[in-house]
């Protein structure tokens, strides 16, 4: 099980080295400055996060009144996931057209863009940093008469 300090470490380096990729793939993508790219990746981030807080606090209320149980079967994970990029799209879709000037037709495909990265760009994250910092690694214990 990872510790809360890795957790965190694990949390801010997804997002830092997500938005440190996406700004200049989405500005030459998408024809459009990387400030504003910029922009709108970091209200993305931000809004995703506060987003996975309450649609999972909500859907594990929903799941306890319903089945009296919030354990997933494979499933109901799958639509879980579908539900929450739903949701997210939902929320950002108007930001994107609104912010960077595009039609809502023209926000949904920049939208579903930057999410088919998130995906294939989550699954190459974790698994390096599986490696990287595996999973139960301890430190080498230091030697008092060696330092």
């Amino acid at each position: 099980m990872r510790t809360v300090k890795d957790r965190i470490r694990h949390a801010i380096s997804f997002e830092i080295l997500g938005i440190l990729l996406v700004i200049p793939l989405g500005a030459w993508l998408f024809d459009k400055p990387m400030h504003d790219i910029g922009v709108v990746a970091v209200v993305s981030a931000t809004i995703a996060t506060c987003w996975n807080y309450l649609y999972n606090l909500g859907f594990d209320h929903a799941m306890q009144r319903l089945r009296g149980d919030v354990r997933k079967t494979i499933p109901m994970r799958v639509f879980h996931a579908l539900l929450f990029e739903t949701g997210l799209l939902i929320v950002l879709l108007p930001f994107i057209a609104w912010y960077l000037g595009v039609s809502m037709i023209h926000a949904f495909q920049m939208d579903i863009s930057f999410a088919l990265f998130y995906v294939v760009y989550a699954f190459v994250f974790n698994w390096a940093y599986d490696v990287i910092f595996p999973v139960g690694a301890k430190p080498l214990p230091v030697d008092p008469e060696t330092g």
